[in-house]
């Protein structure tokens, strides 16, 4: 008989021996339990160090449901009070609330409604990679809109808005609660990261451009640069720095595929006697919270609290039951809530589309 794990087999191998990827990593929950845990081709294609099971992958946003999950923790806790959701960001980091950003909540936050979408024009890799320079440039930003009533995608600002916040809250970095709260909980302390240790980077995966993309620029008047302006833009340059792979950015994540789904798993259900969120709690990652036009590329989009909801390969703003989050060049992790089921995929080559998830997913529907 064939398992999925047979099928994902078969088809990572075959990617991987086509040169469509490079590098993989396949893992899917049922019910709590792994069924699926599968590794193709090389983490490092220059020196041919292989893709293992526990090979963090820079996933870029597929890395958000870390923060959104911490930011679940701490509401189910009571720490922001009885407003939850609605309360204000600045009540807690004063300093945001400077050019009228002070009615910005955190379900503003989590919903990329806030309406401080984009970096400044001039910021650098450095200030990214140093806390405290960026937070206060993120604090100093002026809202493109009302707060709550547009949307655009918060690439970057969606991580350091939040993880600026459970800061303020708590006392600890975003990373130390990633670590203690959620990572040795779930025992995978070693496979779910914001900024790694420097001795844990060696094991990373190294990331490479896709070859179809040579030579295409995005032009300079993209509305792409407005969220991630060109020094930062998440490349495979750019993630294989040896600072950012330090630095906490919590709009991301360095994880393995099993790590992150687990997390889902855990959302879910129980996991081993773990589960992060009460079922309550955790409904509120699995129904939209916000739907509405993207204000900087005009698709439809749709929000849970803190997932991005719809399968691979969907048409954007599809409300169907999954929620969770693709990354740049194809990454993914994510839930279907109707089945109980959890995908996290990572990948070496940052494709210019995510081709390899809706394959991969579409395995699941069986």
């Amino acid at each position: 008989m064939t398992t999925l794990e047979d099928r994902v087999r078969r088809l990572a191998d075959d990617l991987v021996g086509s040169g469509a990827e490079t590098g993989l990593q396949v893992a899917v929950y049922q019910d709590g339990k792994q069924v699926v845990d599968v590794v193709a081709g090389a983490a490092d294609a220059t020196t041919g160090r292989p893709v293992t099971p526990d090979t963090p992958f820079y996933v870029y946003s597929a890395g958000k449901a870390m923060t959104a999950t911490i930011v679940h923790l701490l509401a189910e806790r009571g720490a922001f009070g009885e407003a939850e959701y609605d309360a204000r960001i600045a009540d807690f980091w004063p300093e945001f609330a400077q050019h009228g950003k002070q009615g910005v909540t955190i379900r503003h936050a989590l919903t990329h409604t806030a309406g401080i979408p984009g970096l400044p024009a001039d910021v650098t890799p450095e200030e990214v990679c140093d806390w405290d320079r960026i937070c206060a440039r993120v604090a100093a930003l002026e809202p493109w809109w009302e707060p709550g009533t547009k949307t655009a995608y918060h690439a970057y600002t969606f991580g350091f808005i939040l993880g600026e916040l459970v800061r303020r809250v708590t006392g600890r970095p975003i990373s130390e609660l990633l670590r203690t709260e959620i990572a040795e909980p779930l025992g995978v302390p070693g496979e779910l990261w914001f900024g790694m240790p420097a001795a844990e980077i060696p094991r990373a995966a190294r990331l490479e451009a896709d070859p179809r993309a040579a030579g295409f620029e995005l032009p300079a008047d993209s509305p792409f640069w407005k969220l991630a302006p060109p020094a930062v833009n998440p490349d495979a340059t750019f993630g294989n720095r040896t600072d950012v792979l330090q630095a906490d950015i919590p709009a991301g994540g360095k994880v393995s595929a099993r790590g992150i789904a687990r997390l889902y798993a855990a959302l879910l259900g129980e996991v081993d006697g773990v589960r992060l969120l009460s079922p309550e709690r955790a409904r509120g990652l699995t129904r939209v919270a916000y739907s509405g036009p993207d204000e900087l590329f005009g698709m439809p989009s749709s929000w849970s609290l803190g997932l991005a909801c719809g399968r691979p390969g969907a048409a954007p703003g599809t409300q169907d039951t999954w929620f969770g989050w693709g990354g740049v060049g194809g990454s993914y992790a994510g839930m279907d809530a109707a089945t109980g089921t959890t995908l996290a995929i990572g990948k070496t080559r940052l494709s210019i589309d995510f081709e390899t998830a809706t394959r991969i997913t579409a395995l699941l529907d069986g």
